[in-house]
């Protein structure tokens, strides 16, 4: 007899605050069907909302990382990975052909300085010593 084991979905997205989570299968002992989670996870502070600045930010810190910068002290360092991190100017290459026109000053600004950046930093690891 195969055992069901049962799943607790909750629904974390911002709304009225009132969290009622919903049970799915059945519990291995079949008796009611509910299981009730062991510890209830803390709340943590809520997130900055996802911009577009953001997104070009977070994109390029993916790229800088690939490319050798540690960007956080505490971690250690990703092995540098070329290919990829150039697929990602690549990537914020063609969201900037694609939202011209289309952008705030600012986000604009956002995105040429990062590709700017991005850029000269893979031309000084690319080129031949």
């Amino acid at each position: 007899m195969a055992e069901e084991q049962g799943f607790v979905i909750r629904d974390r997205r911002a709304g009225g605050g009132t969290e009622s989570p919903s049970v799915t299968g059945s519990t291995a002992q079949g008796s009611t069907g509910v299981n009730t989670p062991q510890h209830e996870p803390s709340h943590p502070a809520p997130l900055p909302p996802v911009t577009f600045s953001s997104f070009v930010i977070s994109l390029g810190s993916s790229s800088l990382m690939l490319m050798g910068e540690q960007l956080d002290p505490q971690q250690s360092p990703m092995p540098v990975n070329l290919p990829q991190a150039k697929e990602i100017i690549d990537l914020l290459s063609v969201l900037e052909e694609k939202t011209k026109g289309n952008l705030t000053s600012d986000e604009q600004t956002v995105l040429r300085d990062m590709l700017y950046a991005l850029r000269m930093k893979y031309v000084t690891l690319a080129s031949p010593k």
